[in-house]
């Protein structure tokens, strides 16, 4: 399969690591302007400087609306447009049941995995309504459907986070905006590091080999960008189907 991104200009969230960085590094590789969006400024211009001048570090909490508004207008100062989105930026610790959750905690989760994806779909959606299209894709997970013991915060939010992509899609499809989810499976990050730390719920007992690489996530991405992605708009593709891997390419 084929991809050109040529002339598209991405903003990736939690771009200094795992799905993000993985991302960064694919659709720049297919030639897309990168924008790296993340808390951890030494990482991201680390990253962005080893990918090259189609590269942009700029720091920023997606929690502050403001931090995403620099990231967007430095996206067009750079290079003249913002044509995909990927919110991918999300927290799961603390890791605990509801009764020995911290609510200070459990509320920073719910500022990064739903405020986080709302910010950036805010100061997309017109922005590209006005260029004429573009594509939003959401990160999503089996835990929007799915309770598990110890998740309440990341559960909620990423049901939550599936419901925004839902009505972004009925206020924008009309206006050549997409907005799709991607439901990856578990995937060795660090974040599956913290799960299996927490012995919380079977995804803890998973071995490292039963989760799939970033790199698949990035190669999904890319493909949701296009419009052989088109019937998943306004809901999540998942990866964790024979079906789903085969149409992005990663099986025959």
């Amino acid at each position: 399969m084929s991809i050109d991104l040529t002339n598209k200009t991405a903003l990736i969230t939690g771009a200094s690591r795992g799905i993000g960085e993985a991302t960064a590094r694919h659709l720049a590789k297919l030639g897309a302007n990168v924008v790296l969006l993340a808390r951890s400024s030494g990482d991201i211009e680390r990253i962005a400087s080893e990918i090259g001048d189609n590269a942009l570090a700029v720091a920023g909490d997606v929690a502050r609306y403001d931090d995403i508004e620099e990231g967007f207008i430095a996206a067009i100062e750079q290079f003249g447009s913002l044509d995909i989105l990927v919110n991918n930026a999300g927290l799961i610790e603390p890791i605990a049941r509801l009764e020995d959750s911290d609510p200070d905690a459990w509320s920073t989760v719910v500022d990064v995995n739903l405020k986080g994806v709302y910010n950036g779909m805010r100061m997309a959606v017109p922005l590209m309504r006005e260029q004429g299209g573009g594509v939003i894709v959401n990160i999503s997970s089996g835990a929007a459907t799915g309770a598990l013991e110890g998740w309440s915060h990341y559960c909620a939010t990423k049901a939550a986070v599936l419901s925004l992509t839902k009505c972004a899609h009925k206020e924008s499809a009309e206006h050549g905006v997409r907005v799709v989810g991607l439901s990856p499976g578990t995937v060795a990050t660090g974040m599956q590091t913290s799960i299996k730390d927490s012995g919380v719920n079977p995804v803890s007992q998973l071995d490292w080999d039963a989760h799939i690489p970033a790199e698949w996530v990035a190669k999904a991405i890319a493909w949701l960008t296009t419009d052989a992605a088109r019937e998943y708009d306004g809901g999540d593709f998942s990866l964790k189907t024979e079906e789903g891997r085969r149409a992005v390419g990663l099986i025959e």
